[in-house]
């Protein structure tokens, strides 16, 4: 079996939900499977280290499960039309990983949740990806063959898989989301299986 990276830093539970939905997508193709990991959080002063091993949900990243895996779909809630802070943090530490490659040819895809419709989920998710291209990764979106993409009200667009909280942070990603977000799972999936 050959990993694909889900990694991901979720506040709300929004992004985590839609990770676990692109991690369905992924083991839907053969010889594949998820490995979810996340970020530990950030502050502007730091007091005590974070824990080493978050209390629930995925375990943080190591810079191994960048080297291991075949592809990579990053995920994020949106912060005024961006990544949040913590993504962003860890993003900024992989100067050794850019250096020597280590992402280079691998696919990859961005996810994003957001409190409203227009709350800046595009520019998060073109945001998201240019740090992966300057990994040399090889960006992937959601084609409009999905035929969720025409039919969804709510998040998912071209750019990635997404989903609206709403304005009672619901994280639950309604039918379309999950289903756009299954999808891009399985597209990363193939197209690292078709590059192996």
């Amino acid at each position: 079996m050959r990993d694909i990276l889900v990694l991901y830093y979720s506040r709300g539970g929004s992004v985590a939900r839609l990770a676990r939905q692109i991690a369905r997508g992924i083991g839907e193709v053969e010889g594949m499977q998820a490995r979810l990991r996340t970020v530990p959080p950030v502050a502007a002063v730091t007091q005590a280290a974070a824990p080493p091993v978050p209390e629930d949900g995925a375990p943080y990243v190591e810079r191994a499960d960048l080297a291991e895996c075949a592809g990579l779909l990053l995920g994020s809630p949106t912060r005024f039309g961006n990544m949040a802070a913590p993504l962003k943090h860890f993003l900024d530490g992989l100067g050794t990983e850019w250096a020597s490659g280590t992402l280079a040819g691998k696919p990859a895809a961005v996810f994003t949740s957001t409190a409203t419709q227009h709350g800046g989920q595009e520019a998060t998710l073109l945001s998201m990806m240019l740090p992966l291209l300057h990994h040399g990764c090889v960006i992937a979106g959601i084609p409009y063959t999905e035929p969720a993409l025409s039919a969804t009200r709510e998040g998912g667009t071209p750019y990635g898989a997404s989903h609206v909280a709403g304005g009672d942070d619901d994280p639950q990603p309604s039918d379309d989301e999950a289903a756009l977000a299954r999808a891009l799972g399985r597209r990363i999936a193939a197209l690292a299986a078709r590059l192996a």
